[in-house]
């Protein structure tokens, strides 16, 4: 279904394709939509008959049937309140298709504010089987109920049947409920994963204002003005999710200088050299590389006061969260200012003990995150057991 047939209220999700269905996935985001593509991907090739329907983005839909693109509404914040007329039409249908469709098991992917709104209708309508019912509910990658609202955990364990954990230490967290947590290892360390980037010493320079609209138009404009301040003599190269928001950046670029490259459309890992990324998938992608660089995040004044009372870490990457020290110095709302972000990439750029430090770093998370379990692919063939 598309984009524009989903914000038709109300609508119908298409029925499974063939005879049925055995697992429906539910992914909101870009990087949701890539990490359970890869999962899927994995199940297909242990359970080569297996029946999947996903409610998720581009990627998924080259591995399930896919019911409606989720990431082409993809919302943060106080944007949401703006979509709840959609987001709760949205909710009671995917209830009433599991009810009608019976899948073995729901698997869903991040996006808590969603999945467990979801989970908690299955249950009302005691569809799932913590209400008695024949589908088992499923999370894979945990809600950071570490960094806030911890409560959340209870109300995990009342609605789901199991978690697949991609941080180490997020078992022990939920130590004090009888939901099973398994650490299966973070999807960017799987055999089949493929890096986007990859660090070059004489690179361009990376920019990477996130996934979301609102962020862009946030962030960008900043990470433009860093990078012309910094005057480092390099180009510098955008990476994008989607022609939506490729569309947003077109239309703040410099006249040179600045060069923009579709993530699915590269065809080989982007070298480079120092970078300015936002908080979100992308930043790992860069810490596992080794890039060196900094942080930078900006949302809207009443999201980010909320966020203050509720968030409890010391950092937002989260690289820098599972090391427990800066690899990637953090500029967050106020400080987010183009002089301070231009003087780390610069640094970034020139400083061969910050290099060789990054490097270190990067080969510490690298080992963190690799996982001694069996991995998600078999965790999820297990839930449809």
């Amino acid at each position: 279904m598309s984009a524009a047939a989903a914000n038709a209220l109300p609508f119908r999700l298409p029925p499974p394709d063939g005879s049925g269905v055995d697992l429906l996935v539910v992914a909101a985001e870009h990087s949701g939509d890539q990490h359970a593509a890869r999962a899927v991907r994995g199940l297909k090739a242990l359970r080569p008959d297996v029946r999947v329907a996903a409610l998720g983005g581009p990627s998924l839909a080259r591995e399930a049937q896919l019911l409606i693109d989720l990431t082409a509404n993809a919302t943060m914040g106080f944007a949401v309140l703006g979509r709840l007329s959609f987001y709760r039409t949205l909710i009671a249908e995917v209830v009433r298709w599991v009810g009608v469709h019976r899948p073995r098991a729901v698997c869903f992917v991040d996006s808590s504010g969603l999945n467990l709104r979801i989970a908690q209708g299955l249950f009302d309508a005691g569809i799932s089987a913590k209400a008695g019912g024949p589908t088992r509910a499923v999370y894979y990658i945990s809600p950071q109920v570490w960094a806030s609202r911890a409560q959340r955990r209870f109300k995990m364990a009342r609605l789901l049947d199991g978690v697949a954990a991609i941080f180490p230490f997020e078992p022990e967290v939920y130590a004090d409920t009888d939901l099973p947590v398994e650490f299966v290892g973070h999807p960017f360390r799987s055999p089949d994963y493929r890096p986007p980037v990859t660090f070059d010493p004489a690179g361009p320079v990376l920019l990477l204002p996130g996934s979301r609209g609102g962020l862009v138009a946030r962030v960008f404009p900043v990470l433009l003005e860093a990078f012309a301040q910094a005057q480092t003599g390099r180009e510098a190269v955008v990476l994008y999710p989607d022609e939506a928001i490729g569309e947003r950046l077109r239309t703040m670029l410099p006249a040179d200088g600045v060069r923009l490259i579709a993530t699915a459309a590269a065809d080989q890992a982007v070298g480079s050299s120092a970078v300015l990324t936002t908080s979100g998938t992308m930043s790992m992608h860069c810490a596992l590389a080794g890039i060196p660089g900094a942080v930078t995040y900006k949302t809207d004044p009443l999201t980010y006061w909320l966020g203050r009372l509720l968030v409890k870490v010391d950092y937002i990457g989260i690289a820098n969260l599972l090391l427990r020290e800066p690899m990637y110095p953090e500029y967050i709302q106020g400080d987010a200012q183009p002089a301070a972000l231009a003087t780390e990439l610069r640094a970034a750029l020139s400083d061969s003990t910050r290099r060789e430090r990054t490097q270190a770093q990067a080969a510490r998370l690298r080992d963190l995150l690799a996982g001694g379990g069996e991995g998600v692919a078999t965790w999820l063939n297990r839930q449809l057991e």
